[in-house]
């Protein structure tokens, strides 16, 4: 993986003047440097040259001017080999101090992109004797080349000091370009150890270079965001990023981010084995790569082809891959890079069979004092399937451990919670192994444990159910220093701490909630149910993730058409009952789950998209399973827990009723039926019971000044977004403030920042549950906001709701709560009344509202 450095420099220039035609070279040059600064590089690189033809019988130093000027548009282009041959097709060297030092710092860049470091040290030597002397424009560029090579020699350290220097710089003499390119660098360089940090930098990189519509250097901040987002394990967001920018490198004529950005996106598609797409982008970048004799971005390429080729199982392809990689970062004596592609040499010696050489090689990636986190945890997963292939089962249980120990770690670095959310993805696949392996290993209860702790993680933290900080440590376990491997010796190379997660105590859990937990695991092989009651714990094995999941889009689908699925007896809603419902038969023939029985379901991956009570039960004749159970959503057995566990502090009954809002654009018109369903609600409380927000009242900012921490229920009827790609930034749609132009949204980071008490939150609105499921911490929207602000129970919804339906639901769930049902039950008997009472019957109607339960 390759962060895209930002070359050298440009100066700002304002204003579009004819080109050629002038006999003034200052006015060519300048409209020639306007060009390059906007991005467009191949036409700018064809000004420069016509310029350098034109005045170079005229002004010698205009002409070095142009030339020089055509060398950073080819450089940028990725075009290293073509701009040494230019600057050295003159032997007249200029005589401007800024020229030359301009000359040597291109010359020492593209010197260190095709590896020539001592050329590129001999450049550099100079010019930075020429800066000594007097500081010109040009020692500006110079730092930020200074940067660039060392960090193409593997001194990140080195490499941030220079861009810290070249930022300064910027500053101090006003040169808004430098300052650009050197936040891009720094944000590149944060990458390596805090990729939440590049996030932030990046961004202001990319702020800058819009004021000075840079568009190139828009798009390399783009594509630096689209590699953070992968680091930070959200590959979703990566990929959109990573497509845009690299369309954009590509009408710009930016060959070298073009080749990476196709790389990052070829990444993602090989995380979710579509294979063409991603042999397609692997390729590409390969052949932009060679074409640029860019021996990081070559070394990049090979890399990446060597893991797809592995991933399906063409270890010859492998094997070759691997070999020219370690080739290319052995001779750029950047040892970091030979890590890598030992790895992969590793894990072929695995697949092979050859258990001795890859446990040495494994060994010695895992222990070598440069390894980077991530590529430590790879090496202690893959140990852990050496052994465990091998039946070395305590041997691969400590690497496991070890793994997820070193992951554990690294994720305890990232501070911004939204970037939690998504790093818990990059871990997915080890826990998804141990969890299996603990299961085969007839450890259940072990591997309840172990799964748990992977849920709902941001969540538990933000409540205080678990500390931000590294897990647990155990005793560090020792180095092998053989190359064979002996029954019962296999140890972890890894002297750091072994990962312990909290007790858990699953069935005392049912049995506070005096409930049946059904818990899930998708798994990439192999999918799991725990069946939890009081008395037992009953595993079920279930199919992969991928048939479950093919299943439950599909049923989606059905749920938001016309027909309704009860009447022909929809197959997959039958299907997902006999597979996520049926395999308990124990608790089935003992009467576990008979009719209204309460459930608990905390559901993984995709089923956090599917409401369990629309799944048709077969017998005695087709129904759904809302007639059977009354159902409760949580993330995590932790989670339900601590409304059991913790000492909550009671608010006297109090109702914040929020909603009915003056239409904020076209986009969310009034809704006909909120009137109605806000004096629905309104009549259930007392006059001094009740606060009501409607109207233009109904503003973001009467939510948060109106101190929601005082009340015991929270209702809004308003329109509701989901963000895919940002699920913090979901929002509920309120009256708009006339002073300011987004204050009718209410945001899901600001619902998280006012602490709250309340018994139950509803949100009335469409998509209230969210629409992005992050890997372990389940659907991350509004409800989740609310859950992590505090409530004990919140109400959303999956989907889009009607008006109308909605309004009549909501009134009957209000009268069952007067009659002293507990939520979970007066929702129930609710959707009952439409399923049976009403022609609202069809499930698209009743079903998109779940109850979600917090601590």
């Amino acid at each position: 993986m390759r962060w895209q450095l930002a070359l050298p420099s440009l100066f700002l220039l304002i204003g579009c003047l004819g080109c050629l035609r002038h006999e003034n070279p200052e006015i060519a040059y300048q409209h020639a440097r306007a060009t390059f600064v906007h991005g467009d590089l191949a036409e700018s690189q064809h000004e420069a040259e016509l310029g350098w033809r034109r005045f170079r019988g005229l002004s010698p130093e205009w002409a070095w001017k142009f030339k020089i000027l055509e060398a950073e548009a080819m450089l940028w282009r990725g075009k290293y080999p073509q701009v040494l041959e230019l600057l050295d097709s003159d032997p007249a060297r200029p005589t401007e101090k800024d020229s030359i030092i301009r000359v040597l710092t291109l010359d020492s860049v593209a010197n260190a992109r095709t590896h020539q470091y001592e050329k590129a040290d001999r450049d550099v030597k100079e010019a930075d004797g020429l800066c000594a002397d007097s500081a010109q424009p040009a020692c500006g560029d110079l730092l930020r080349a200074r940067g660039v090579l060392a960090n193409q020699r593997g001194e990140p350290k080195t490499a941030r000091s220079f861009f810290e220097q070249s930022l300064s710089f910027a500053e101090s003499h006003g040169d808004r370009l430098l300052q650009a390119t050197a936040l891009l660098n720094l944000g590149a360089i944060a990458l390596q150890e805090h990729p939440d940090e590049a996030i932030d930098w990046s961004e202001s990189a990319y702020k800058a270079a819009a004021a000075l519509n840079a568009l190139d250097l828009m798009q390399t901040a783009l594509g630096n965001l689209g590699w953070a987002y992968y680091r930070l394990g959200d590959s979703e967001r990566a990929l959109q990023v990573f497509l845009e920018a690299e369309q954009h490198a590509a009408q710009l004529g930016d060959v070298i981010d073009e080749l990476t950005w196709a790389r990052g996106a070829g990444r993602v598609y090989a995380d979710l084995h579509r294979t063409e797409e991603a042999t397609q982008a692997y390729k590409k970048a390969l052949d932009l790569a060679e074409q640029s004799n860019a021996k990081d971005d070559v070394y990049g390429a090979e890399l990446a082809m060597s893991w797809l080729a592995l991933q399906n199982a063409k270890i010859d392809d492998a094997t070759q891959d691997a070999d020219r990689a370690l080739e290319i970062a052995k001779a750029s004596g950047k040892h970091v890079d030979e890590l890598y592609p030992t790895l992969v040499q590793g894990q072929i010696a695995a697949r092979r069979g050859d258990a001795p050489q890859a446990q040495s090689i494994l060994q010695n990636v895992e222990s070598d004092a440069d390894c980077p986190p991530s590529l430590k945890w790879e090496a202690q997963h893959s140990l852990a399937q050496l052994y465990e292939n091998q039946k070395q089962f305590d041997a691969a249980d400590r690497e496991y451990r070890a793994a997820l120990a070193t992951f554990e770690a690294e994720r305890a670095n990232v501070r911004h919670q939204d970037f939690r959310l998504s790093f818990l993805t990059n871990a997915a696949h080890i826990y998804d192994d141990y969890v299996h392996f603990l299961v085969e290993r007839k450890k259940p209860d072990e591997a309840l444990r172990q799964a748990d702790y992977s849920r709902a993680r941001t969540l538990s933290e933000g409540l205080g159910l678990l500390s931000h900080e590294r897990p647990n440590a155990g005793i560090p376990s020792a180095r092998i220093a053989n190359a064979g491997i002996k029954k019962g010796t296999g140890k972890s190379a890894n002297h750091g701490a072994r990962f312990t997660p909290p007790p858990l105590n699953a069935r005392a859990v049912a049995a506070r909630a005096n409930a049946v937990v059904l818990y899930y695991w998708l798994g990439e092989k192999q999918s799991y149910l725990w069946a939890i009651t009081s008395r037992h714990t009953e595993l079920c094995s279930l199919p992969p993730a991928s048939e479950i999941e093919a299943a439950i889009q599909r049923y989606r689908r059905a749920l938001a058409g016309p027909i309704d699925v009860l009447a022909p007896a929809n197959p997959d809603g039958q299907y997902l009952y006999q597979t996520l419902i049926s395999p308990a038969p124990s608790l089935l023939s003992k009467g576990g789950l008979s009719q209204g029985v309460k459930v608990v379901v905390i559901p993984d991956g995709n089923l956090n998209n599917l409401n369990f009570e629309t799944l048709i039960v077969p017998a005695p004749a087709p129904h759904y399973w809302i007639e059977d159970a009354v159902v409760t959503n949580s993330s995590s057995l932790r989670v339900f827990a601590a409304s059991f566990e913790k000492v909550r502090t009671k608010n006297k009954r109090s109702m914040m009723l929020i909603g009915n809002s003056v239409a904020p654009s076209e986009e969310f018109p009034v809704l006909p039926n909120a009137a109605a369903q806000m004096d629905d609600v309104a009549r259930h409380f007392a006059d001094a019971e009740r606060h009501v927000f409607s109207g233009a009242d109904a503003t973001p900012a009467a939510y948060l000044a109106g101190h929601p921490e005082q009340f015991s229920y929270i209702h809004f009827v308003a329109h509701g977004t989901a963000s895919r790609l940002s699920p913090l930034d979901s929002a509920i749609v309120l009256s708009r403030v006339p002073t300011e132009t987004d204050s009718f949204k209410l945001y899901a980071r600001d619902i998280i920042g006012h602490t709250l008490r309340a018994d139950l939150v509803t949100i009335s609105a469409c998509y209230g549950a969210g629409e992005r499921s992050y890997s372990g911490e389940g659907l991350v929207g509004l409800a989740w906001a609310f859950l992590r602000a505090g409530a004990h129970n919140v109400i959303g919804a999956l989907w889009e709701v009607t008006d109308a339906s909605t309004e009549q639901m909501m009134n009957r769930f209000y009268d069952e709560l007067d009659k002293g049902s507990s939520p979970d039950v007066a929702l129930r008997s609710a959707k009952l009344s439409l399923l049976h009472g009403s022609a609202f019957h069809n499930p698209f109607y009743w079903a998109p509202f779940q109850l979600y339960a917090g601590s």
